[in-house]
């Protein structure tokens, strides 16, 4: 199934990575690599907030987890695990905002990847995460 970016209204210059299904349930979430920045994109509808009428921080952390996790693969196909996602709630998303990632990497080695990241809408931050990702090899 091919996920338009536009379509939720995603500006266009970011991509949807075909490859998890929960990621589509949960989001859809997309992303465009510049250089060695990983920035991401998410819409929040009325589905993804809580009691409170904001974003649930369930959503939070699994956006944030798409962020790392697409920062320490590049974008490629290749498969990676999440060993820890570490997550700092610092502000509420509502409805209707578009929430923007962004994540660098720290640490590259043979199969473990170090990565940072935040959560903004505009300039405010909403959530900083850190991570650690495991390269798994291809089957």
């Amino acid at each position: 199934m091919k996920i338009n970016p536009e379509d939720h209204n995603i500006p266009g210059d970011f991509r949807h990575w075909h490859g998890d299904k929960a990621e589509d349930f949960l989001g859809p979430f997309f992303f465009r690599l510049e250089g060695e920045v990983l920035h991401t994109a998410f819409r929040v509808e009325e589905r993804h907030c809580n009691a409170h009428d904001s974003l649930h921080g369930g959503i939070m952390m699994a956006f944030a987890d798409y962020t790392l996790c697409l920062a320490a693969n590049g974008g490629a196909e290749e498969s990676v695990a999440t060993v820890t996602c570490n997550n700092e709630f610092v502000a509420p998303a509502f409805k209707g905002e578009l929430v923007l990632g962004r994540s660098e990497l720290v640490r590259r080695g043979r199969s473990l990847v170090f990565a940072r990241g935040d959560l903004r809408v505009d300039d405010r931050i909403i959530l900083t995460s850190s991570g650690v990702i495991k390269l798994l090899k291809k089957r």
